[in-house]
């Protein structure tokens, strides 16, 4: 596990540009994000972890990791409905990985063309696969892309964790919270992963 070349330099800048960030920064000195490298994993633990906590995610995905062993499209595909309903998986979530595995084995995703592709380009190639969202693809641009500067303004930890840090009632608009997040800038995925780590006692993975 290596952490992403920016991130010692995010850490002295959002420090110097934000003392009350940089507090958490601190109290996790040996942290930091890395990166599942397979696309297909990182989408798929994406899916898994919508609209659920971060705990329940982790107990659903670990038996979906148990039942189909080794995580692919082709194996995701072929698993029974029944299978996946059993990990605790819902109607909408089995639909979605299904589809998302289609989407690779048929090529409409694509990720050795994302290189050279903005973050925006990236967004709107993935939401074009049901059960993609903006949300989703921002995770996956964080988790696997490791891109510096990602924003998921949606993101409801997100938020409580900006609104605790600087001890503000919770929720704010999601205006307010990207008016915020200017000063976080070109570092805003590095910011949103402490604000997530500063609430949970596991940091956040895809």
């Amino acid at each position: 596990m290596k952490k992403p070349f920016f991130w010692e330099k995010a850490k002295k800048v959002l420090k110097s540009k934000d003392k009350k960030l940089g507090k958490i920064i601190r109290n996790y000195p040996k942290d930091f994000l890395f990166s599942k490298s397979d696309p297909f994993y990182t989408l798929a633990r994406s899916i898994v972890g919508q609209q659920i906590s971060v705990q329940a995610a982790q107990a659903v995905w670990e038996r979906y990791e148990k039942k189909i062993k080794k995580i692919t499209p082709n194996k995701t595909l072929e698993m029974h409905f029944m299978t996946l309903k059993s990990c605790g998986l819902s109607r909408q979530k089995i639909t979605y990985l299904k589809s998302l595995s289609r989407g690779f084995i048929n090529k409409e995703i694509n990720p050795n063309n994302w290189s050279n592709y903005s973050d925006e380009e990236i967004i709107n190639e993935l939401i074009k696969i049901k059960g993609i969202g903006r949300w989703t693809a921002e995770m996956f641009l964080i988790f696997n892309l490791c891109r510096p500067d990602i924003f998921p303004a949606d993101d409801l930890g997100l938020i409580k964790g900006i609104c605790n840090c600087y001890n503000i009632k919770y929720p704010i608009t999601k205006d307010r919270a990207i008016s915020m997040s200017k000063k976080w800038k070109p570092y805003r995925s590095v910011a949103t992963w402490y604000f997530w780590r500063s609430l949970d006692p596991i940091p956040v993975e895809y």
